[in-house]
């Protein structure tokens, strides 16, 4: 099949150098988990895999997804010749052409998730076994369409380590002692709206190192972590460890990209923590299990948070509510805490 496609592109090509036909480019509105390392990664290592097995010549065009308590998706969302969801809820969309999620959840309704099922386009694909979509989209590129996904090799085994919490302590993931790490505080924290979409096409050929170096990044960098570094010491006065549960509401601060890891360093003692966070967009309920901490039952966090239409991962997950309901965040936090710590 891949054969047919390359020969396709380079008919096609041949015949525009020649005058015998026109050469459309093909436009990629590629829609991304914005905020967040492994949606950033997913969509470097889609638009290489897109660039290698399918049109060299192809425009990408970025959009970030967040999560909110208003609609996902509009269809003037999916404007391009190929549209694409990667690290994000599905969309039913005619106009979508490519999926790849790892959330276990993935869908807006059981409506969507029978769409999905009766996909027939070999485009769409969901595991929520995977700890991030980085390596899910990878493996699937490489063994279902050929893709080489060697050069990325870094790219992909840090998307995993980190959306997959699989740092050796909770002291290495606070450290941020590595460029990958330094750059993922730099994609949830940064007040640069654009910072991803210009980041995205340099994660397909730099090395982490150097992208850390780059003016737009390194900017960023200094401030961020002086502000991590403020960040502990507020989450130790703001938080509540009580049988076994963390609890914190930093609503009031400019915190919603703190890193998940600091309660967990703070108190190890502690297997889950709720945390109450804001910005301009909206209020967000922060659910988590401690990796380090073993446990002989787990609550599935990401079915908790879904009786608030919120979700995630089994051991993550979070609620987003309106920019005005912070209120209604705060009851939803305090009722989880109430449930994990009985």
């Amino acid at each position: 099949m891949m054969a047919d496609v390359h020969l396709y592109w380079f008919y096609h090509k041949w015949k525009a150098q020649r005058g015998l036909g026109t050469w459309a480019e093909v436009n990629v509105r590629l829609c991304y988990h914005d905020k967040c390392f492994d949606g950033a990664a997913s969509a470097a290592v889609f638009m290489r895999f897109y660039r290698e097995r399918f049109d060299p010549a192809a425009a990408f065009h970025f959009h970030g997804l967040v999560h909110r308590a208003s609609q996902l998706f509009s269809e003037e969302t999916f404007d391009g010749d190929e549209n694409v969801i990667v690290d994000f809820k599905y969309s039913s969309s005619p106009r979508l052409t490519w999926w790849f999620d790892h959330h276990q959840s993935a869908f807006l309704s059981q409506e969507d998730a029978e769409h999905f099922r009766a996909d027939r386009s070999g485009h769409k694909f969901y595991d929520p076994t995977y700890k991030s979509c980085t390596k899910f989209l990878a493996t699937v590129a490489s063994t279902k369409f050929g893709f080489d996904a060697r050069p990325l090799e870094e790219l992909i085994r840090w998307g995993d380590m980190i959306d997959g919490a699989q740092y050796e302590s909770a002291e290495k993931a606070v450290a941020l002692a590595e460029p990958a790490t330094q750059l993922a505080l730099v994609i949830e924290a940064a007040p640069d709206p654009g910072l991803v979409a210009r980041l995205i096409p340099l994660l397909t050929e730099l090395p982490l190192p150097e992208i850390v170096r780059l003016p737009f990044i390194h900017q960023h960098l200094g401030p961020l972590l002086e502000r991590h570094r403020r960040s502990i010491d507020i989450l130790k006065e703001r938080t509540q460890a009580s049988r076994g549960v963390i609890y914190f509401d930093v609503s009031d601060l400019d915190l919603e990209g703190y890193n998940k890891f600091v309660p967990y360093y703070l108190f190890p003692e502690c297997l889950y923590s709720v945390g109450v966070s804001s910005s301009s967009t909206r209020a967000k309920v922060s659910v988590g299990s401690n990796p380090w901490k073993e446990a002989d039952h787990l609550h599935n966090l990401a079915e908790i948070c879904e009786r608030y239409n919120g979700g995630g991962h089994a051991r993550v997950a979070a609620i987003s509510f309106g920019a005005g309901e912070i209120e209604q965040a705060r009851q939803a936090a305090r009722e989880i805490t109430a449930i994990l710590r009985s």
